[in-house]
């Protein structure tokens, strides 16, 4: 049965929230909300699991990589300056179904076409290099393609968990909901989501070192990394326009707006190589 404070009881109520502030209003909390409390939990722990193991697949400064602060800064301001202008052209000639249809269908390109790039440009600087090099490369190679069928793998699991998950639910899932299936229940659903989600997890913290990175092929030649960002920029850009069609807004600005994220991307890929080239002495052959 429900109990209320009695009359006495809201001094003392009204003490202990001036005394403790909003941490005594968790403390009262959380036997209420029990349930939120152990999903908040295993979602936390589940994303740790996830965030080590992408960490250790695909580290933020893998072997091989050279990392110049300054062109790393210019990317980023490049970065928030083309989030801007996408959100403010949105909000002006778009709308909200356009934003999500972008959102979704980036997300879903822009692994497999910063993967096919990076191979692509690997199997080139491979051909260039020197014989004595290639035997190096061949290895660094090996160890990169483990993590990218790791990567390939998760993307394959994705679906296949998600349909899992719902099937293992409507198969063993009580029909009505009671005081004593309720936990039953609650223990189910976390058992089955938590696979879904760690794989969720996994792909989000990888994504962003295997992209920068090359997916580790950078340790084959320092300038991987930026050839094969430059090289997925331009075809997402002709994949986005023959799929989607052209950006809303005027004709001469939704001309011009295509090119204006990979004609930026090239310009600081290029302007990263020369500074390899000049201050960290790459060669194209060695």
């Amino acid at each position: 049965m429900r109990q209320t404070l009695g009359e006495d009881e809201w001094p003392l109520l009204r003490e202990l929230l001036r005394d403790h502030g909003h941490r005594s209003v968790l403390v009262l909390l959380v036997p209420c909300l029990w349930w939120l409390t152990g999903v908040l939990v295993i979602a936390y722990h589940v994303a740790r699991s996830a965030r080590r193991i992408a960490r250790r697949v695909f580290p933020a400064r893998p072997v091989g990589r050279i990392e110049d602060h300054t062109v790393l800064r210019a990317q980023r301001v490049r970065a928030w300056v083309a989030l801007a202008m996408s959100g403010a052209l949105l909000a002006a000639y778009g709308g909200a179904s356009d934003a999500w249809r972008q959102l979704v269908q980036r997300l879903y390109l822009a692994p497999w076409l910063a993967l096919a790039s990076a191979m692509l440009v690997a199997a080139v600087l491979y051909g260039a290099a020197r014989p004595g090099r290639r035997l190096l490369m061949r290895a660094h190679f090996r160890s990169a393609g483990l993590s990218i069928l790791k990567y390939v793998g998760a993307w394959a699991l994705l679906p296949m968990l998600f349909v899992a998950a719902f099937t293992g639910m409507d198969v063993l899932m009580p029909h009505s909901l009671t005081e004593t299936t309720l936990p039953v229940v609650y223990v189910l659903a976390l058992a089955y989501w938590s696979p879904f989600w760690w794989i969720v997890y996994f792909l989000c913290f990888a994504s962003g070192p295997a992209l920068r990175n090359g997916f580790n092929l950078s340790a084959m030649h320092a300038a991987l990394p930026a050839l094969a960002t430059s090289g997925a920029v331009w075809v997402f850009a002709l994949v986005c326009r023959i799929t989607a069609g052209p950006p809303p807004g005027p004709e001469a600005l939704a001309s011009c707006i295509p090119f204006c994220g990979p004609v930026s991307v090239t310009a600081l890929a290029w302007w990263e190589i020369h500074r390899l080239r000049h201050r960290h002495g790459m060669r194209w052959r060695d």
